[in-house]
């Protein structure tokens, strides 16, 4: 062979190679793409404990302010059954001292006629 058939394949080499050179490029940037979105979903996956964490957290504040906030509600609704029950319970005598002096009190509003009649 001679030196210009030499240089002819030498081209052609080139030329193959450097079309080749842009799959090359193309792979390279697929590739990386690839290697992006799999460190990403690898840092998503070690971030989740730390998150299901966090929440659990939350999650149990929550859950000790809400018993706090029942807890102090029913000891008020405990508080004011007792008050409506003394309270009918002092109506209950003032209509007696009234009807004992022959004064007739009026008529009780219709709830608190019910309340009388179920205690509810």
């Amino acid at each position: 062979m001679n030196v210009g058939e030499w240089a002819a394949i030498a081209g052609a080499a080139g030329s193959i190679l450097g079309g080749g050179g842009w799959f090359v490029s193309r792979a390279t940037i697929r590739a990386a793409q690839a290697t992006a979105r799999a460190n990403e979903a690898a840092a998503l996956a070690a971030a989740e404990p730390n998150q299901r964490a966090e929440d659990r957290a939350a999650f149990e504040a929550i859950k000790t302010e809400l018993r706090v906030e029942l807890t102090a509600t029913r000891q008020e609704v405990r508080g004011l059954r007792s008050l409506v029950s003394s309270f009918a319970l002092y109506v209950g005598e003032l209509t007696v001292q009234m009807r004992g002096h022959g004064v007739e009190p009026p008529a009780p509003p219709a709830r608190v006629d019910e309340y009388y009649r179920t205690g509810v």
